[in-house]
């Protein structure tokens, strides 16, 4: 999924660019919004759905039949964009959040990092030109996002069986307490051998489809790390795949690991 927001002050036209933003990409793929609602309560106090929160539902769902509302505790922006990825968004377009590390586009003189393109106002912009860059962004994935991918393959219709690894920073390695991990890449290497990997691997017999993604930056301690997705005919051919796949990528994909722990930080070999 490619993501970009859309920042700036009140009164910019932030909505109106996403609407021209959102028009165009939903030409090339399926499209997600998040809109950062600051301190506005969208759970009226009151109604049902308040009701069942009050009383310690940690979700509500509301179901109509043209919507569905999702209720529910402690979220944050790497949250809401996870829940587009899991149901298999190809963008995801999100107005606000100026302070976050996201790619974005602002309008007026508004600061911030990450900015990628800076305009006066929606009028002036090219659309087709801020869609070209949101092209070039990174692909972020859960795992629901890439067994999403998998299952529009067209030859899916021959899969009996999908397998899934997640690989997660371990909090405890060796007697030492990891606080977080650092991956590094470099020009985009590490997606072209992992896709090469991913094509040698398809190739195999009865092997419908082989993704892998792996995260770079600042992990913490028990969020993921990498993912990699294999749909096969039939089992006995999806799991020597599965267990290749995770051997090759931490054996040929150029990416370095820096540990993080209570007793210090050292650059690592990749370990079992």
């Amino acid at each position: 999924m490619k993501i970009i927001s859309v920042v700036g002050y009140k009164k910019t036209g932030k909505t109106t660019l996403v609407e021209h933003l959102v028009s165009t990409l939903s030409k090339r793929g399926s499209v997600g919004t998040i809109k950062h609602m600051h301190g506005h309560r969208i759970n009226t106090p009151g109604t049902d759905t308040w009701k069942h929160a009050n009383a310690g539902a940690d979700v509500v769902v509301a179901v109509t039949p043209e919507e569905l509302v999702k209720f529910s505790r402690n979220n944050n922006l790497t949250a809401a964009i996870d829940e587009l990825a899991n149901e298999g968004m190809d963008f995801a377009v999100v107005e606000g959040f100026k302070d976050s590390k996201l790619p974005k586009i602002a309008l007026g003189d508004v600061k911030a990092a990450g900015i990628i393109k800076q305009l006066e106002n929606p009028e002036s912009a090219d659309i087709e030109e801020l869609v070209e860059m949101i092209l070039k962004q990174p692909e972020y994935h859960t795992l629901d996002s890439l067994v999403h991918k998998v299952r529009k393959s067209k030859d899916f219709g021959k899969t009996g069986a999908i397998g899934t690894f997640t690989g997660i920073v371990r909090a405890q390695n060796k007697g030492a307490r990891t606080e977080y991990l650092e991956f590094e890449e470099y020009g985009g290497l590490a997606r072209q051998k992992m896709d090469e990997i991913c094509v040698s691997l398809r190739e195999k017999e009865g092997i419908i489809d082989v993704l892998m993604h792996h995260r770079t930056g600042i992990i913490p301690a028990g969020e993921d790390i990498v993912y990699i997705v294999v749909a096969a005919g039939h089992r006995e051919q999806l799991f020597h795949v599965l267990r290749e796949a995770i051997e090759r990528l931490k054996l040929e994909v150029p990416i370095w690991k820096k540990e993080h722990t209570v007793e210090g930080e050292w650059w690592v070999h990749e370990e079992n």
